[in-house]
């Protein structure tokens, strides 16, 4: 079973993998430990990761980056407007109002959805893991931002199914962080909270997070976030200013060339890493546009006034934390900087003022998120057993319910009624209940109670309850079970109608029984799931909220008080039993991808891969003719020049050209099958010559094991020695006459081949010499190793009997 980590960055991404001796980062094809998150489209096929890259200079149109910023996102999106300013590629506002991405691929414009190409991203990381693992790659943990919404989530976990993972858990960035962090640490107190601030500064999003550690356990006390503060910001202000600077200087707008814009961003990024280290950096670009170089130069002070605005933004988040967490800015005791942007001074400097103390490095940057994810993975994972460690996590938004009331049943008329049922901060995993009293078909909303930070529309998903069964009761109660998975996603489980019905016989205990459990978050082992008693306190606050809202008939009452309550009720009632009816639930989720559109989009991968797959083994063969065309003729002039006669070797090295010249002409782009059968048409020349010249290399060594062979059963038959004065002088002659005629055929065959020339034919093959030593071997052995007979015991031995010791030894 795989226990694999996944940190997708919008960058570059990060495979880690859990082995018995700890977490390893792996290595891909070009041995670096990032890979690109590019997936870039050819004329015919597809070039991922660090191929993506390596063509994404000369062909920007179709190189399709920063995907994260993409996925589960509004077209309409003010962020996503803006990031698309900068973005080479062309994207489109698709029927559902959410982003299509235009490619040219296979010689014609295709589409796909920002999820497709996370799902070729992960499939990609996934083939990294499994060339390096050498077994298959399904369960894993792949770690997202925490800001990412409902249907940013389902978005990952539907590219993961498109690329054929399954994933345990996706965890925040900043929890698996801490995670990586808090798990080796032997030296955590027992009673005293280490409070910790993590920030992690990546490409595109600053995130910070509060950790509070005890010995075995750390526990999330907040999360907060810019989504759009990153190691690009810089990246974009260093290319506005040049770009501004050499419209001036060289009369070129950069703006208007994709590949230009791509050379100066590259450019720009690393005099940005050049500034982390010196006061000072220049920036040469030759041949930009329009055939000049350019020439710039920049101070680190310059760097950080133009960056002013970027840099006013990062306290924000750093307050946001400390208040959520209730924390003084004395009760953080350690502050640890991570992400690839981490490594500017002016971040830095600020981190410093605001903590009071200087942020530690003592984690590794960029490979502390995938490492986290694949401790998560092993944590949930079977296959290994990891220290005691609990993660409490917390949710970062509000969840409610929200419905009209109508009907009979409600007593507060058409009113839009909402209770919350996850606050920020709940725990993850969680389920709670609501109890409705209903009696007919209804839908609910599940949407975010507060908005402020999410950008994203208010409502995740809507579900409809019913129909109902024939109801009875007067006042039947529905229980709708409401869960938030460890994947941060929001769901309704179930809905069971429960109705209270006369019955002769005294009710038993079962049901109360039954009910709790209904309460209770079941998680799976390993993870943090809160106790049955903390859900009970959460339940009471959500009733609380409820009847404090005037709340009664058609609203949600105390879906989560715990059951005991009621179970105590009903026993002082022995003539009433509740039944229980589960009512359908049907939802609809605004934006994700139904089921038959994931199959589609799964089935479209394996095409694509199919086609990758065809057109590298197709590259493979048409390297192998070309491979076989220089080595063949350099070998013809070297060590196979005694093996070939004056007109094969002219005939030869003819057929090598027409071939080298149809290769670099008409056979540049042809199908697997040709280059096929052009290298076996080269070989049928070509092996007769590399034959013989094995032949001799080989000839002189298997001679001299044949001929060992021969005097070691010959000298066996005629020796004197003891222990061969068991076997029959008859059988010792067969041994003697077998060797000689094996002599006579060697001796034979080898005035023949040294009378041949070295380009003939050889007619003392060394296969034929092995089969003869082996036939040889077969005879002679059985004869000369056969067993002493055993002398039968005479009566005076039996008489006496063996000492103790020999005796045992040889029973």
């Amino acid at each position: 079973m795989s226990v694999v980590g996944f940190d997708f960055g919008n960058e570059s991404c990060i495979v880690a993998v859990a082995r018995q001796r700890g977490i390893d980062v792996v290595l891909n094809d070009e041995s670096k430990r990032e890979t690109p998150a590019i997936v870039c489209f050819g004329e015919k096929q597809r070039f991922i990761g660090t191929a993506g890259a390596a063509s994404s200079t000369m062909n920007p149109k179709n190189s399709i980056s920063q995907i994260k910023r993409l996925i589960g996102r509004q077209f309409s999106d003010p962020e996503l407007q803006r990031d698309l300013k900068s973005l080479p590629f062309n994207v489109t506002e698709g029927p559902d109002g959410y982003p299509l991405i235009h490619a040219r691929y296979l010689g014609e414009m295709r589409t796909f959805t920002p999820t497709q190409i996370l799902g070729m991203v992960l499939l990609n990381l996934k083939s990294i893991a499994e060339k390096n693992l050498n077994a298959a790659v399904v369960d894993c943990c792949i770690g997202i931002p925490v800001y990412f919404t409902d249907l940013q989530r389902r978005a990952v976990l539907d590219a993961a199914t498109i690329a054929g993972l399954h994933p345990l858990r996706l965890i925040h960035e900043t929890t698996a962080t801490a995670l990586a962090y808090g798990i080796y640490k032997t030296d955590l107190p027992e009673n005293d909270q280490l409070n910790v601030a993590f920030v992690d500064i990546g490409h595109a999003s600053m995130q910070v997070c509060i950790a509070g550690f005890k010995k075995g356990q750390l526990t999330i006390l907040a999360h907060s976030f810019d989504r759009s503060l990153g190691g690009r910001d810089f990246d974009e202000v260093l290319f506005q200013h040049f770009a501004a600077k050499f419209k001036e200087e060289y009369k070129i707008d950069v703006l208007q060339n994709a590949r230009a814009c791509i050379r100066l961003r590259t450019a720009c990024e690393k005099l940005k890493k050049m500034l982390s280290a010196n006061p000072e950096a220049p920036l040469n670009i030759e041949c930009l546009m329009d055939e000049k170089d350019v020439r710039g130069f920049i101070k680190r002070e310059e760097f950080e006034q133009i960056s002013a605005p970027i840099l006013q933004r990062v306290k924000r988040p750093l307050e946001k934390a400390l208040a959520d967490a209730g924390l003084a800015v004395e009760n953080v005791h350690m502050v640890e900087v991570v992400g690839s942007a981490s490594r500017v001074p002016a971040m830095l400097k600020i981190l410093t003022e605001f903590f009071g103390k200087e942020p530690r490095r003592t984690m590794n940057a960029s490979e502390c998120v995938a490492r986290g994810c694949a401790l998560e993975c092993a944590i949930l994972s079977p296959t290994f057993k990891v220290r005691e460690f609990q993660v409490n996590e917390s949710f970062p938004f509000p969840v409610s319910l929200s419905w009209k009331g109508s009907g009979p049943d409600s007593q507060a008329g058409g009113a839009e009624q909402q209770q919350l049922v996850f606050p920020k901060g709940n725990p993850i995993p969680s389920i709670k209940a609501v109890t409705f009293h209903k009696s007919s078909t209804f839908t609910f909303d599940v949407q975010y109670s507060d908005v402020s930070d999410l950008q994203a529309p208010p409502k995740i998903s809507t579900y409809t309850i019913g129909p109902f069964p024939t109801i009875r009761s007067e006042r039947p109660k529905l229980k709708v079970k409401v869960r938030l998975n460890l994947h941060g996603i929001v769901s309704v489980e179930s809905a069971t109608l429960l109705e209270e019905e006369e019955v002769e016989v005294p009710v038993s205990k079962e049901p109360e029984k039954d009910n709790s459990k209904m309460e209770t978050d079941e998680a799976p082992s390993g993870t943090a799931a809160p106790s049955a008693n903390e859900t009970d306190v959460n339940m009471q606050d959500a009733k609380g909220t409820a009847d404090a809202a005037g709340a009664d008939n058609g609203v949600a009452k105390s879906g989560d008080k715990p059951v005991k309550m009621e179970t105590d009720t009903k026993v002082e009632a022995p003539k009433k039993k509740v039944k229980k009816t589960n009512v359908p639930v049907a939802e609809l989720v605004y934006g994700a991808m139904l089921p038959a559109d994931v199959q589609k989009a799964v089935e479209k991968e394996f095409e694509m891969a199919l086609q990758d797959r065809v057109m590298e083994e197709t590259k493979d063969k048409k390297n192998a003719v070309e491979a076989y065309v220089y080595d063949m003729r350099n070998k013809l002039s070297d060590k196979y020049h005694d093996f070939v006669t004056a007109p094969e070797k002219e005939e030869l090295t003819a057929k090598l050209q027409e071939t080298e010249d149809w290769l670099y002409e008409d056979g540049e782009d042809e199908t697997k099958g040709v280059y096929v059968a052009k290298l076996e048409e080269l070989k049928k020349q070509g092996d007769p010559i590399e034959e013989r010249y094995k032949e001799f290399m080989e000839r002189g060594t298997v001679i001299d094991q044949l001929a060992y062979c021969i005097n070691s059963y010959r000298e066996a038959a005629m020796s004197n020695d003891p222990k061969f004065d068991h076997i029959e002088l008859a059988e010792k002659q067969k041994v003697l006459n077998e060797c000689v005629e094996a002599e006579a055929w060697l001796r034979e065959k080898k005035q023949q081949q040294d009378q041949l020339p070295m380009y003939a034919t050889p007619v003392l093959l060394s296969a034929d010499v092995r089969k003869k030593a082996e036939a040889l071997d077969r005879f002679c052995r059985p004869i000369m190793t056969k067993p002493k007979p055993t002398k039968p015991a005479s009566p005076e031995t039996r008489a006496n009997p063996p000492p103790q010791g020999e005796g045992q030894s040889q029973g």
